[in-house]
């Protein structure tokens, strides 16, 4: 399965995340270059944007959140999410992406 934004890995898939703390709402935005961007609500201090990334992340994928971790990016916005329960194809079919282009459920 190949799509820009997701690679699997041994270790599960990986999604690359453009961030945007400190929006009015949570909401996935869709596609920015090779990175879904999300908005969330959260400031980006003390970790808490990176906490609401992944709290909204489990919601859209529908797994509990301790399954996800930030893999790279912890300090700035573009980040590499880990989500060790599914491949890349699960992760894109939950975003209702598909292995080529699609649209984001939000």
């Amino acid at each position: 399965m190949t799509h820009p934004i997701v690679q699997d890995t041994k270790g599960g898939a990986i999604l690359t995340i453009q961030v945007q703390p400190k929006a009015s709402k949570s909401e996935c935005v869709g596609l920015h270059g090779d990175a879904l961007k999300i908005r969330v609500a959260a400031p980006p201090i003390d970790g808490r944007a990176n906490d609401a990334l992944l709290e909204f992340l489990a919601t859209q994928l529908k797994v509990p959140p301790s399954t996800l971790a930030i893999h790279a990016g912890a300090g700035g916005r573009h980040k590499r999410v880990l989500c060790r329960t599914l491949n890349a194809a699960e992760v894109l079919a939950r975003l209702g992406l598909t292995a080529g282009k699609g649209s984001v459920a939000s």
